[in-house]
């Protein structure tokens, strides 16, 4: 019974794990291996063991810890449904609040205390991502900070962010969305609520360098990551963004994401250790949240960091998007040799990944073309799928390959495989 109620649950997890291969065994079937992750656990008074496998990629400390929080909700939820007769009854709510459960215990820091204010939060902000006013999705979003509320005032000056005190505070309750101006005026866009581990509203802060970010650092919400990371051990930010997603900043720089009616993880670390002996550290920093901000909105790209030399990437080359026109030539022209960090910091990152073909970088982060089409003939396997997952085959045979689709999954290839999907 307890495996088939984990059965329920095991495609979410191996969503949120990037698509890696998960099980939980009998500890007499189960083996420890050291290249994944292996937990044990005890369910009504037996012993199990969660596994975890994905190759190329390790695990991150942030997923080893989803992963214990999740199976310490799955063994206390089990143990709630003793009854006879009642399997299906305990499936249907473990699929329906495993995964929110273990985000709001992740969340609470203190195992002591419970995590229901939280989760009472994050229920809220699910039923207003499904809210329209006047055909605009409802945004909002909330800076929950662990520090003493004299810190954060001063935090919130040192910053030169403006804070409106709200006295005295108000519980976050279901009536909190009543009001209109609760999601339109608080648009989590560069006004934000403000409220203590309590769930009490204190305030209302008003970001004010927001006009001076590149779009990247807009849609990657940079200002608010550092708020988060200066407002105490544990402080969060939760949001209902423009795609009418949930998304929970943490310190150090992550995201949970609920997208699509699931929760997923968007861990730099996987990222970094995917790029870390094709670009260099800084460069693979920008390409990542760039990517994000694609994913964010919705833009497709793909892009390879190539290994090879300038004279075999020429043999790839099929041809460029818009042809052999002057104009076009201009343009690409005008970017080919700047850095990453350098196309970002002027806002033009974004809109190069977001016109056709495939983007090009070599390992220290610079532009060697843009608008590529590539002769997927010189692939060393038949590739399969749309237009971009083809693309994106056939280059990860000279170098690794990130693929945004334009529904939003961040998609990472290499050597002809798909290893690791976000979203």
């Amino acid at each position: 019974m307890q495996i088939e109620a984990f059965n329920a649950i095991r495609e979410n997890i191996q969503t949120f794990l990037g698509g890696a291969r998960v099980d939980l065994l009998s500890s007499q079937e189960g083996e420890n291996r050291e290249d994944g992750i292996c937990e044990a656990v005890n369910i009504e008074d037996q012993p199990y063991l969660f596994t975890a496998h994905r190759e190329h990629l390790q695990f991150t400390r942030a997923e080893r810890a989803f992963c214990k929080e999740l199976l310490t909700a799955f063994a206390a939820l089990y143990s709630g449904f003793r009854q006879q007769g009642y399997a299906a009854h305990f499936r249907t709510a473990l699929l329906a609040s495993i995964m929110d459960i273990t985000v709001a215990r992740s969340l609470r820091g203190d195992h002591n205390k419970g995590f229901w204010p939280i989760q009472e939060l994050i229920q809220l902000l699910k039923n207003l991502s499904y809210q329209r006013y006047e055909g605009t999705p409802a945004t909002t979003g909330f800076i929950v900070y662990r520090t003493t509320q004299p810190n954060f005032l001063h935090l919130m000056r040192q910053r030169k962010h403006a804070l409106f005190p709200l006295k005295p505070p108000q519980s976050i309750s279901a009536s909190f969305f009543a009001n209109p101006l609760t999601y339109r005026y608080v648009d989590a866009t560069n006004l934000f609520f403000v409220a203590n581990i309590q769930m009490q509203v204190t305030g209302v802060v008003r970001i004010g360098n927001y006009a001076d970010q590149t779009n990247v650092e807009r849609l990657t919400q940079r200002e608010l990551f550092s708020i988060v990371n200066r407002s105490g051990d544990g402080a969060f930010a939760v949001t209902v963004n423009e795609a009418s997603e949930i998304e929970v900043l943490t310190s150090p720089a992550k995201l949970l994401i609920r997208r699509k009616g699931g929760w997923a993880i968007f861990d730099p670390e996987i990222f970094r250790s995917f790029l870390a002996d094709s670009m260099e550290r800084s460069a693979a920093d920008d390409l990542l949240w760039t990517a994000y901000a694609l994913s964010k909105g919705r833009h497709g790209t793909v892009v390879l960091i190539f290994n090879k030399s300038a004279r075999k990437l020429a043999s790839l080359k099929k041809g460029s998007v818009g042809g052999d026109d002057p104009v076009g030539r201009l343009l690409v022209d005008g970017v080919k040799g700047r850095t990453i960090t350098e196309l970002k910091q002027a806002g033009t990152i974004h809109r190069i990944l977001s016109s056709d073909g495939l983007t090009v970088f070599n390992r220290r982060g610079k532009l060697v073309d843009t608008g590529f089409i590539i002769d997927t003939s010189h692939a060393r396997e038949i590739v399969t799928g749309g237009g971009r997952t083809t693309a994106a085959s056939a280059a990860s045979f000279f170098g690794k390959v990130i693929k945004v689709s334009q529904d939003g999954p961040i998609e990472l290839y290499q050597e002809g495989k798909l290893i690791y999907r976000f979203g």
